[in-house]
């Protein structure tokens, strides 16, 4: 089970930490990120990270720096910090689980993010 949260409205250059508290699992054998998907557009992955061995990926649109991934594994929970964040990062952001070299993945909940100027 999933559990997502820290989603909410803020301005330009704003910030908001996002969790995803992951339960029922063993988090080091999977994979954690983000997907979002904003008003009329296709879903986009944001960042996952492998919390066994922190490996990171970010999606090619976020730039460099602005979002940071990260784990805690003695809390089985997920953030992203996010940064600087503009109007383009409005969308509802859903946290995934994928069990590594597998395909089975949960989804948890959306949390909206909401930037304003």
């Amino acid at each position: 089970q999933l559990q997502a949260s820290g989603g909410g409205s803020v301005q330009t250059g704003g910030s908001l930490r996002l969790s995803c508290r992951v339960s029922g699992v063993t988090l080091d054998d999977y994979a954690i990120g983000w997907w979002r998907r904003a008003p009329g557009t296709e879903r986009e992955l944001v960042s996952c990270i492998n919390a066994g061995d922190g490996e990171t990926y970010y999606g090619g649109s976020v730039e460099p720096g602005r979002l940071t991934i990260s784990s805690d594994n003695r809390k089985n929970t997920v953030y992203l910090q996010m940064n600087g964040l503009k109007a383009e990062d409005t969308a509802v952001y859903f946290c995934y689980a994928r069990r590594r070299n597998t395909p089975t993945t949960f989804w948890g909940q959306g949390t909206q993010v909401t930037v304003s100027s």
